[in-house]
C-alpha cells in the first residue's frame, strides 16, 4: 500500500511489508490458480491464512491479487494476504474500541476505519527544529524548485494492445522526425496534420510543464531531454510522440524556510509509518495470526 495522506480528512493507507509465507500458504501459492487467479478453485477454496478464527481463504486473496500486480505472482499473492490480513486486523480493533466510524467523501468503509483507527491511537508525531534543520542541511541537492520544461508534440496514437498500430506510429514519427530536421519550421503544419492531441490547434504546443504533470512514462521521457528535436519518439500509453523542446529551466534551490513545511510533512509521515508498522505487530500479537509473517 501507498505512502500516507493528511491524517485531518483522509485515510491513511498502511505501509507494512510482507513477510515470509508460512509452508502451507507458500505451498498454496505454488498452485496453478496462483499463477491465474481468475480461474475459479474447484470446490471449496482452501485457507491457509487465520486472523484470530477469521479464515481468509485463497478465493479472497486470488481477488484481491488484482490491486497488487506484480512479475511473480507469489509476490502478487503475499502482498493480497498480507493486505487482507492488516484489513482485519483494523475491523477488529475498531470493533473492540467501539469506534464511530464513518466514511468521508470519497472513502471506502476500509479507509474510514484506518482513519478512525489512527486518529484514536497512533499520535502523530512533530518534527523538531532541530530535525528539520539536519535534514535539510544533509539534502540540499534534492530540494529545489520544480523544474520546468517548454514543449510542443506531434501525437501519433496507438492503443498500448495494438502492436501493428504502434509500429506504424513509431515508424511515422521517426519520418517526421526526419523531415524536421531538414525543415524544423513544418512542425506547426504536421501537428496539424498528424497529431490526435487537441493542442494541435496550437501547433502542437504544450506550454511550460513541471514535473508531475503528465503521465509518468512522458515526465520522464521528457526531463531527460535537451533543447531541440528528440532523436526518437517518446513513447506513451497514448501512442508516439514527436517532440521538440523549446526551453528548459532548472528549479533555483529552496531556502530553508521555503523547504521547511515540506521537510516536516516528509518527516512526519516517515515517522507516522513506523508507529503504523509498530502498531500493527501489536494487533497481530493481539489477535494472532497464522498462515503469513507480518514484515519486520
Amino acid at each position: 500500500m501507498s505512502t500516507s495522506r493528511a491524517i485531518s480528512n483522509r485515510a491513511i493507507p498502511i505501509v507494512m511489508d510482507a513477510g515470509a509465507l508460512s509452508d502451507a500458504s507458500a505451498k498454496a501459492a505454488s498452485h496453478d490458480h496462483a499463477d491465474d487467479p481468475s480461474q475459479p478453485l474447484a470446490g471449496p477454496a482452501p485457507v491457509f491464512v487465520m486472523v484470530g478464527d477469521t479464515p481468509i481463504d485463497e478465493a479472497e486473496i486470488a481477488r484481491e491479487m488484482q490491486f497488487h500486480r506484480a512479475d511473480n505472482p507469489h509476490d502478487a499473492r503475499q502482498a493480497a494476504a498480507t493486505t487482507l490480513v492488516i484489513r482485519e486486523l483494523v475491523r477488529r480493533e475498531c470493533e473492540r474500541l467501539q469506534l464511530a466510524v464513518e466514511a468521508l467523501d470519497g472513502e471506502t468503509e476500509d479507509e474510514a476505519r484506518v482513519r478512525a483507527l489512527v486518529d484514536a491511537e497512533v499520535p502523530l508525531p512533530a518534527a523538531d527544529a532541530a530535525a528539520l534543520l539536519q535534514y535539510f542541511e544533509a539534502n540540499r541537492a534534492r530540494l529545489h524548485h520544480p523544474d520546468a520544461i517548454r514543449v510542443r508534440h506531434i501525437l501519433l496514437a496507438a492503443a498500448p494492445s495494438d502492436i501493428a498500430a504502434r509500429q506504424r506510429a513509431q515508424q511515422l514519427g521517426e519520418e517526421l522526425i526526419g523531415a524536421l530536421r531538414a525543415e524544423p519550421d513544418r512542425f506547426i503544419e504536421f501537428a496539424m496534420r498528424h497529431s490526435a492531441c487537441p493542442s494541435r490547434d496550437q501547433g502542437g504546443e504544450l506550454g511550460w510543464i513541471e514535473r508531475g504533470d503528465t503521465v509518468p512514462e512522458f515526465d520522464r521521457q521528457l526531463f531527460m531531454l535537451k533543447p531541440g528535436f528528440a532523436g526518437l519518439t517518446v513513447e506513451t500509453r497514448y501512442g508516439h510522440h514527436v517532440v521538440e523542446v523549446l526551453e528548459r529551466v532548472d528549479g533555483e534551490p529552496l531556502s530553508f524556510e521555503d523547504a521547511r513545511d515540506r521537510i516536516a510533512a516528509y518527516l512526519e509521515t516517515q515517522a507516522q509509518q513506523n508507529a503504523l508498522h509498530q502498531y500493527l505487530h501489536i494487533l497481530a500479537q493481539r489477535y494472532g495470526v497464522e498462515g503469513i509473517a507480518l514484515g519486520d
